[in-house]
């Protein structure tokens, strides 16, 4: 029994190592379609608090980009349908400025709703989730409004959205924050009138290390069985029992099988492929943009007498 865990062993040893090498090899290298985006930065152009791009869109773009990587599982792959919905989502984003954010942002979406006053319906809260491919890409915030906390999820490309304006630009320390429905109120509290933070050109997005802390028991989800980083008092809620629990269903050799993560991901060659796509269309964009922002007049306020 001994020898065949470590043949077994020896076998995903060797097929990881076999991995890293080829996504090494991918990583090092540029598709020939796709040029490295231009860094210099516009000191006349105002300060919009988006950073320049990399060097290496490929890497930069999948963070940023998310929506744009089809589904990696191969029950829902069909290149014919991520073709026209990849150009669906261009046409959109070129009527609409859908701004670089990431779980852990303030974001403020402005909607159409026929039955609000004005006809619009402006929401403010904290991107607790992001997922789903092309079209189906959507997004979670949530904030606490009159002691009750409220979510609403939204389409990224849903029409009836006017606007889509990043109030803070930030990550955090887990990629879902779920456990946020068990916390405090004082860590989802978001002002609906806040202003929007702008960072200097050139900074790299910060990472907000707050822990919050949790409310007691009941909880939604068993999350002392999930590794979570941003949340400082679990232990404290926990009986024997719920640590033993724990540890029965612990799966740390989960972290060791690459295969299993690198079948969970889109490989680099199929990411070059869409980024080779979309990429000039993006950038293009990105400068028009600039371009009218840069011609916009800011009109100084005039000191008040007396």
């Amino acid at each position: 029994m001994s020898l065949a865990i470590r043949k077994c062993s020896s076998d995903l040893l060797s097929i990881t190592k076999w991995v890293v090498r080829r996504e090494y090899r991918l990583l090092s290298t540029l598709p020939e379609n796709i040029e490295p985006a231009n860094t210099d930065v516009d000191e006349k152009a105002p300060r919009t608090g988006r950073r320049p791009r990399l060097q290496n869109p490929v890497l930069e773009y999948r963070h940023i980009y998310p929506e744009f990587l089809p589904d990696p599982n191969p029950k829902w792959r069909n290149s014919l349908r991520e073709k026209l919905e990849r150009a669906d989502m261009l046409k959109r984003r070129a009527k609409i400025d859908i701004p670089e954010f990431y779980v852990g942002s303030i974001l403020a979406v402005t909607v159409s709703d026929p039955h609000a006053q004005g006809k619009t319906n402006r929401f403010v809260g904290i991107c607790i989730d992001r997922k789903g491919c092309g079209l189906r890409a959507q997004f979670i915030l949530r904030n606490v409004v009159d002691h009750q906390g409220v979510e609403v999820r939204y389409d990224l490309y849903d029409p009836i959205i006017q606007s889509i304006q990043v109030l803070r630009l930030e990550k955090r320390l887990d990629d879902e924050l779920f456990y946020l429905r068990d916390a405090l109120p004082e860590y989802s509290t978001f002002p609906f009138d806040m202003d929007p933070e702008v960072l200097p050109d050139g900074t790299p997005v910060p990472i907000n290390d707050v822990q919050v802390k949790l409310k007691p028991r009941p909880w939604l989800e068993r999350w002392e069985r999930q590794e979570l980083k941003g949340v400082s008092n679990i232990e404290e809620h926990l009986k024997e029992k719920d640590r033993k629990r724990r540890e029965l269903r612990k799966e740390p050799w989960e972290k060791y099988d690459l295969m299993k993560q690198y079948r969970r991901t889109i490989p680099i060659e199929e990411q070059s492929e869409i980024w080779g796509e979309v990429y000039n269309q993006l950038q293009q964009m990105h400068v028009s943009r600039r371009k009218v922002a840069r011609k916009r007049v800011l009109a100084t306020p005039k000191p008040q007498l007396g």
